[in-house]
C-alpha cells in the first residue's frame, strides 16, 4: 500500500490524480492544437511576404516589340527588323509561345496572327527603331513596356495594361493558408465532438419526434387489422387445441403442462414447465420451448376449420386466447387455466386496455359460457364494456371452490391448473375493496375465477408489461408480441 501510495504521489487522491492528469492532457492537446494554427498562419504570411520580395527584386528589363499593325507584322517581318534575318522567327515564337497577352489571347502555333497591342520578347541582340525596352513583373507572361499604348489607344487610355493596384497572391501563400484554414476546422471538430455528437442525436430524435405521428398511425391501422383477423380466422385456434391433445396424459404419461402456444405454417412451438412427457416428435429449443414441424396429419385438415374458435380442450379444462402476434407473424395464445390466480397488466394504459380488451373478445369467440363481472379500479378512468357474447355473472356463478386451499393473497405457493369459471375485469389499480374481491374470487380458497388487472397488483402471479407502440412482453415465457387494437 505504501509502495502504491509512493509511486502515484502522496497525500492526493487517485480520483483527483486522473482528473488532474485528464485536465492537463486536453489543455497539452488544446495548446498545441493553438500553436499549430499560429504556426500555420505565420508560414502563410511568410510566404506571402518572401515572394512578393522575390517578385520585386525581379526586375531586369527585356526588349519587347508592340505589334502595332494586324496582317503586315508577322513573326518573320520582326525578326528581319530586329534580328536581321527573318529565318529568326522561331526563336521570336519559343520566348512567346503560350504568353497571356493584354486583350487574353496567346501565341499557340507559329503560323498564328498577331493582334494589335501584343507585346512580343525579343531576344537581347536585338536593335533597330522599333526594339523598345520594358521591365519584367516576374509574375509570368504578362510583361508590360512603360509608357508604351498600343497603337490607336486615345490619350490617357490605360486599358490593356494591368492596373499598379492589383494584389497579386502567390500560390505556396495560398496553399498555407487553405491549409491553416483546413488545421483550424480538423482543430474544431477534434475538440468540439461531444458537442457535435451530442447535437447530431438531438437532430435525430427532433427527426423521429416529428415522425411518430404517422409511425403511431400505421401501427394503430396494423393493429385494427390484426384485431379483424383474428375475428375472421379460427383455425390457428384449433391447431392449438390440436397440439394441447398431445401433451395430454394417457395411460402411464401424464399430463405435460403447456402454458403457450405459438402456431405457424412451418409447425408449433410450446412452452412448458418440464420436459417429462413431452412426446418424441417434438425438439427441445431450451429450457422452456419444444418445437415441432408441421405434418399433413394435422396442419392439413382446414376444410372443415369454421371461423369459431370454439374448438374443445381434451379435457374440457384448458382456455386458449390469442394474445398477439410475433414479429414473424405468428400468434402466440396463453392457456388462461395456468394463471392461478390473476393477470397484471403494466406499462402504458392504452396499450394494456387493448390487450385486456382483445383477451375479452377471444372469451366471447371461444368460451361465451363464461361469466365476466367489470370493476373500475382507483384510476375512475373509463370502463370497460362487456364484449357481445358473453354475460354477466349470477348467483349460481359466485361459489367458492370446493377445495379450501389456506393461504392469503391471489397467488399460490404453487402454481396449479384452475378452469375458468369466471373473469374478474379491473379497469385500473384495485382499490382495498376490489383487492378483497380479488382474493374472494380468485385467491386461494376461492370461487376459482381469474382476474385481468390493467394495473399493478404486486402479488399476480402473471406480469404483463404492455409499451406504448403497440407490444406487450410476457416476461415468464421470454417473448413479446404485437397486441390487436
Amino acid at each position: 500500500m505504501m509502495g502504491s501510495a509512493d509511486r502515484n504521489g502522496p497525500g492526493r487522491p487517485r480520483g483527483v490524480r486522473r482528473a488532474l492528469f485528464t485536465h492537463g492532457a486536453a489543455a497539452f492537446t488544446h495548446g498545441m492544437s493553438a500553436l499549430l494554427i499560429v504556426l500555420a498562419l505565420v508560414t502563410a504570411l511568410s510566404s506571402a511576404v518572401t515572394t512578393d520580395r522575390a517578385a520585386a527584386a525581379d526586375g531586369d528589363t527585356v526588349k519587347v516589340f508592340v505589334v502595332r499593325t494586324a496582317g503586315a507584322d508577322t513573326l518573320e517581318s520582326i525578326a528581319a527588323r530586329t534580328l536581321g534575318s527573318s529565318s529568326r522567327a522561331g526563336e521570336i515564337f519559343d520566348l512567346n509561345r503560350g504568353l497571356s497577352q493584354p486583350d487574353g489571347g496567346a501565341l499557340i502555333t507559329q503560323g498564328d496572327a498577331l493582334r494589335v497591342g501584343w507585346i512580343l520578347r525579343l531576344p537581347e541582340d536585338a536593335t533597330g527603331p522599333d526594339v523598345q525596352v520594358a521591365q519584367e513583373t516576374g509574375v509570368g507572361p504578362e510583361t508590360v513596356p512603360p509608357a508604351t499604348p498600343p497603337q490607336g489607344a486615345a490619350p490617357g487610355d490605360t486599358g490593356g495594361q494591368p492596373d499598379s493596384a492589383t494584389v497579386v497572391v502567390p500560390l505556396p501563400a495560398l496553399l498555407a493558408v487553405v491549409g491553416a484554414v483546413l488545421l483550424a476546422l480538423v482543430t474544431a471538430a477534434i475538440l468540439a465532438r461531444k458537442r457535435v455528437r451530442s447535437t447530431w442525436r438531438a437532430f435525430l430524435r427532433q427527426l423521429r419526434r416529428l415522425g411518430e405521428p404517422a409511425r403511431r398511425r400505421r401501427r394503430l391501422r396494423h393493429r385494427v387489422a390484426l384485431s379483424a383477423r383474428f375475428s375472421g380466422d379460427a383455425d390457428p385456434v384449433r391447431r392449438a387445441y390440436a397440439v394441447l391433445r398431445e401433451f395430454a396424459g394417457s395411460g402411464s404419461r401424464p399430463e405435460t403442462a403447456v402454458h403457450a402456444v405459438r402456431v405457424d405454417a412451418a409447425g408449433a412451438t410450446v412452452w412448458v414447465e418440464a420436459s417429462a412427457g413431452v412426446p418424441a416428435s417434438w425438439q427441445r429449443l431450451d429450457a422452456a420451448r419444444w418445437r415441432r414441424q408441421a405434418a399433413a396429419d394435422w396442419l392439413g385438415r382446414g376444410t372443415d376449420a369454421t371461423t369459431t374458435a370454439g374448438t374443445p380442450s381434451p379435457d374440457g379444462s384448458a382456455c386458449l386466447v390469442r394474445v398477439g402476434i410475433d414479429q414473424e407473424g405468428a400468434p402466440l395464445l396463453v392457456d388462461l387455466s395456468r394463471l392461478d390466480g390473476v393477470l397484471s397488466v403494466t406499462g402504458d394504459a392504452g396499450v394494456g386496455r387493448a390487450v385486456v380488451s382483445g383477451l375479452l373478445a377471444e372469451l366471447a369467440r371461444s368460451r361465451p359460457e363464461i361469466p365476466v363481472t367489470l370493476r373500475q379500479g382507483a384510476e375512475g378512468g373509463a370502463g370497460f364494456a362487456l364484449p357481445a357474447g358473453l354475460r354477466e355473472p349470477t348467483e349460481a356463478d359466485g361459489h367458492r371452490s370446493s377445495r379450501d386451499v389456506r393461504g392469503a393473497g391471489t397467488v399460490r405457493a404453487g402454481a396449479v391448473r384452475r378452469p375458468v369459471r369466471g373473469v374478474v375485469v379491473v379497469a385500473g389499480t384495485p382499490t382495498r375493496h376490489e383487492i378483497a374481491e380479488l382474493v374472494e374470487l380468485c385467491g386461494p380458497g376461492g370461487a376459482g375465477w381469474t382476474g385481468l388487472v390493467c394495473g399493478d397488483l404486486p402479488d399476480a402471479r402473471w406480469r404483463w408489461h404492455a409499451e406504448a407502440e403497440g407490444t406487450v412482453e410476457l416476461p415468464l415465457l421470454g417473448v413479446k408480441v404485437t397486441a390487436p387494437a
